[in-house]
């Protein structure tokens, strides 16, 4: 007898998988689309004019740190809007009455939103070695830190999805906390360029260590070592789940 119910995480898992493709032009085609923008100005435009940073055109640079500015924002919206809706709906009560464990309901919905992220992640990939010469030294890092990122922040946007009481509040955490903490991670620029007293601010910001590890998979430097970087997204992880596991034992706006 299987310890999991699979019937039901195949079931939720479909459905939020087959919601994707019924919003394709919103899921997939608008980050594609965004992000591509980047890699034109930024890239081709204004990256020819910038020197080399670390030895790497600045084109090349960007790559990574776009990617994981996709992978958050994309991580959370599909976790939290997929969480919010039975909430919105009033169906959450019928799968909270399902026999279905927390653990199976918590693998369906954020699995399913850590796979579509990763797929938009190598979609963009694919874009960018479109506009510019890219190489990924450590492929299998690049995989690991894509899937550590995608699960953690889909695990993130889950807690959001559960907190929030309106649509509104599904985008203030999004907007107002995860945006700029990653365009302040350097995502744009390496933090060894900043004055000493930014550069140290800026090893607070935890998304720096998301977009080194990641960058360091496809250039082999990076500003933070890799392994603190892998070391920070795992307790990233951990602590993620710490808050979900939290959730379902105090039952915090399940049912209310």
């Amino acid at each position: 007898m299987s310890a999991l119910n699979v019937h039901a995480i195949r079931a939720i898992y479909a459905f939020e998988m087959a919601r994707t493709r019924r919003t394709l032009m919103q899921s997939v085609i608008s980050p594609v689309v965004s992000t591509s923008l980047y890699f034109v100005v930024f890239g081709a435009a204004i990256g020819s004019r910038i020197p080399e940073v670390d030895g790497i055109s600045y084109g090349a640079f960007l790559v990574p740190g776009l990617i994981m500015l996709s992978l958050l924002t994309q991580s959370i919206s599909n976790a939290s809007f997929g969480i919010y809706f039975p909430k919105f709906t009033g169906t959450i009560y019928e799968l909270l009455s399902a026999p279905i464990s927390y653990v199976e309901i918590v693998l369906s919905y954020v699995g399913a939103a850590a796979t579509k992220s990763i797929v938009l992640g190598l979609i963009i990939l694919a874009t960018a070695a479109l506009f510019v010469p890219l190489r990924v030294e450590h492929p299998l890092w690049m995989i690991l830190f894509l899937v550590l990122t995608s699960v953690t922040f889909s695990l993130i946007g889950f807690v959001i999805g559960i907190w929030a009481d309106g649509f509104e509040k599904l985008q203030v955490i999004p907007l107002l906390i995860i945006t700029p903490l990653t365009f302040l991670g350097g995502s744009f620029y390496s933090i060894d360029m900043l004055p000493p007293l930014w550069r140290t601010v800026s090893l607070f910001n935890p998304v720096v260590y998301l977009v080194s590890g990641f960058r360091w998979s496809f250039f082999g430097s990076a500003d933070v070592s890799v392994v603190v970087s892998l070391a920070m997204t795992l307790s990233f992880l951990v602590a993620s789940l710490a808050i979900v596991a939290w959730i379902f034992k105090t039952g915090y706006r399940l049912k209310s």
